[in-house]
């Protein structure tokens, strides 16, 4: 039985969709099976998907995010 308090998995939000919140860090790490400091080495190195603050909190719009994943795949598809 679930709760109320439990958070679905950010894989399958996205795989059936866009989530109805913005993602954090850990959510992005989860999603893409990498440790949280790799996110935040991304941000820094402007390579992972674009994040955003909102006052001290990074945050991930679900459509970037799959947006980014959508140019990489495109990406690899013509290497």
């Amino acid at each position: 039985m679930s709760t109320a308090r439990e958070q679905p998995d950010p894989r399958a939000t996205l795989r059936g969709g866009l989530p109805d919140r913005y993602l954090t860090p850990d959510d992005i790490a989860e999603t893409f099976d990498v440790p949280v400091e790799t996110v935040y080495q991304w941000r820094k190195k402007r390579t992972g998907p674009p994040g955003f603050r909102i006052g001290k909190h990074l945050r991930y719009d679900p459509a970037d995010v799959h947006a980014y994943v959508d140019q990489r795949k495109a990406e690899d598809a013509a290497a």
